[in-house]
């Protein structure tokens, strides 16, 4: 079968739009059949791509799905790779852009790891969210949080939470965050929640601005469940919704007081494509950890940093002394 990659722009942006018709030029070039989405062809003009619908099919049986844009790129794009079982590539032209693997500087060497096969392929936890009112029962999901937040600027939320079927505090707050370890580095760090490495699993609840004595972030187990449910009543019309849910900051459900949201690991996780040498293309022999994501995406000053390989057999030749010197 002829390999097959789908390609998802940030039209908006032309160094954007520049670099995806770079992307497809040296795929093509390499006898790749490449996908863009018809949403997005009129904009890249690339000839000889094949244009798609915007919809889960899009990624049907594409090796990978390579992104340019920021994280919100991404996360429109996991929606159609999810579902497809496809690897995310990122391209990050946004800010921080802490899910993208690759640089526009980096990008011709990230093509042709591509072309070669020359790249792994990790499992990112997701969560599934169920909302529940009035004996009516709606789902979706998130990769990176699912946050239940109040609509009026002026009004906080009341709210009562719960994990594992049983109550854990009452808040009057601006929302509450149920994130992944993959969301640890998004809205839940803004919040104050604490960064949680991706290969723990974990589910994180951040209070946002809760006017409570106990009301700090907690890690806890993945087979849990949490669950926020909206107390207090419609205080006017213009009242009537008292809060609403995010998921990934895409998609919203307007939460009327005595909605409940419930949140769980999900069964289908979004895969992410890691190339050798990760963010900076530097030696592809040496492993590119979560650390040194933090550090390249964070600017965190390392320097006077030494290391292990400076003791052992290091500068001056001689070994470490035994454990028990």
């Amino acid at each position: 079968m002829k390999r097959a990659v789908l390609v998802v722009a940030h039209t908006g942006r032309a160094a954007a739009v520049r670099n995806a018709r770079l992307v497809v030029d040296r795929l093509t070039a390499a006898g790749i059949n490449v996908r863009v989405l018809d949403s997005e062809a009129a904009d890249l003009r690339c000839a000889g791509a094949d244009v798609v619908p915007p919809a889960p099919d899009a990624a049907a049986d594409a090796e990978m799905v390579i992104v340019l844009g920021g994280d919100g790129t991404l996360l429109r794009a996991a929606e159609i790779a999810r579902p497809a079982g496809a690897p995310l590539l990122g391209v990050n032209l946004g800010h921080v852009g802490f899910l993208a693997e690759a640089e526009p500087d980096d990008l011709a060497s990230a093509v042709d790891q591509v072309v070669e096969h020359s790249y792994s392929v990790e499992q990112r936890m997701t969560v599934e969210v169920t909302v529940r009112h009035n004996g009516t029962a709606t789902g979706t999901w998130a990769l990176n949080e699912a946050s239940v937040e109040k609509v009026a600027r002026e009004r906080m939320i009341d709210v009562v939470t719960e994990i594992d079927g049983r109550p854990l505090s009452r808040w009057a707050c601006d929302g509450v965050i149920c994130a992944t370890p993959t969301g640890s580095t998004a809205y839940a760090y803004s919040a104050g929640g604490p960064i949680v490495w991706p290969e723990v699993e974990a589910l994180l609840m951040v209070p946002i601005s809760a006017h409570a004595l106990f009301a700090g972030p907690m890690v806890v187990s993945p087979r849990s469940m949490l669950a926020v449910e909206i107390l207090g009543s419609s205080a006017g019309p213009n009242q009537a919704i008292k809060g609403v849910l995010w998921c990934d900051g895409r998609r919203s459900t307007d939460l009327a007081p005595g909605a409940r949201v419930e949140v769980r690991r999900g069964v289908k996780p979004v895969l992410l494509a890691r190339l050798r040498g990760g963010l900076d293309g530097r030696d592809p022999a040496a492993p590119f950890t979560f650390t040194d994501r933090l550090v390249a995406k964070f600017g965190l000053p390392v320097s006077g940093w030494r290391g292990r390989r400076d003791w052992g057999t290091g500068r001056d030749g001689k070994e470490d002394p035994p454990a028990d010197a």
